[in-house]
């Protein structure tokens, strides 16, 4: 299962790094999280941006799956990219 888990995320992570569609920045902060929380956990690190309210926006977003485990976020990940940009 982890394994095909995998395979699937990085098909999802492929997809939503080529897409053309613009998604709302609500969205952008919810795939952010969910990619954050799927391949880093809950060690969080400072997001990379100039704009401190962003970083603070993706920060809060990324606190607020803390509850998900690595496997569950990749499958909201992978949920997420199927439901928005397919």
């Amino acid at each position: 299962m982890s394994k095909k888990l995998d395979i699937e995320f990085n098909k999802a992570f492929e997809i939503s790094s080529s897409t053309t569609i613009k998604l709302p920045p609500d969205l952008m902060l919810v795939l952010y999280a969910y990619y954050k929380q799927a391949t880093k956990g809950n060690n969080y690190e400072e997001p990379s941006g100039d704009v401190e309210l962003r970083n603070a926006f993706k920060l809060n977003a990324w606190f607020q799956l803390s509850h998900l485990t690595e496997k569950e976020a990749k499958q909201g990940y992978i949920d997420f990219v199927n439901k928005y940009l397919k």
